[in-house]
């Protein structure tokens, strides 16, 4: 069975009302659908990042994350770890300011996870970093994970055939 990193940012989609804000709204129950069935089709996992940021913030808001996360098997963060993740930042694959991102990606290629699951698309699911994140992990010797949306791993049923 494929392995998923669950970063934060879904879980974040999964608990709580849906958004007024129309996009958010949208990832919010993509996310929720997506998570009903990939549970049957894939192992989720996360790490101790992903408890600690749950936890942070409205205690209500942390309650729901974690009532989540909570369930999900944990991965421990070694030294290899820190220091892909260190040089994930050096090398300018994800910015110094983000050592937790650094960190999602670090974990998820050092235990060959095949996805890492993330709505972040300012570090992590950004086509314009994927390549050099991507050129790290194997400079390192780790096979990167496919860094994707629930909505990617999923398909969406608003796809269309192009009748070309």
């Amino acid at each position: 069975m494929d392995t998923v990193y669950i970063e934060t940012t879904v879980i974040g989609h999964l608990a709580g009302r849906l958004r007024s804000n129309a996009a958010i709204a949208t990832r919010q129950q993509l996310t929720r659908g997506w998570w009903a069935e990939a549970q049957s089709q894939f192992r989720f996992l996360i790490s101790q990042i992903v408890l600690d940021e749950c936890a942070a913030g409205d205690p209500v808001a942390a309650s729901e994350r974690l009532a989540i996360a909570d369930s999900l098997p944990l991965l421990d963060i070694t030294e290899v770890i820190r220091e892909l993740a260190d040089e994930l930042m050096a090398r300018g694959a994800i910015p110094p300011s983000e050592p937790r991102d650094s960190l999602h990606v670090a974990i998820s290629a050092v235990y060959g996870v095949n996805y890492l699951a993330t709505w972040n698309f300012k570090h992590i699911a950004n086509a314009t970093m994927r390549g050099r994140i991507e050129s790290v992990c194997r400079d390192a010797g780790f096979e990167p994970p496919i860094i994707c949306t629930p909505e990617e791993m999923a398909g969406s049923e608003t796809d269309a055939e192009p009748n070309y």
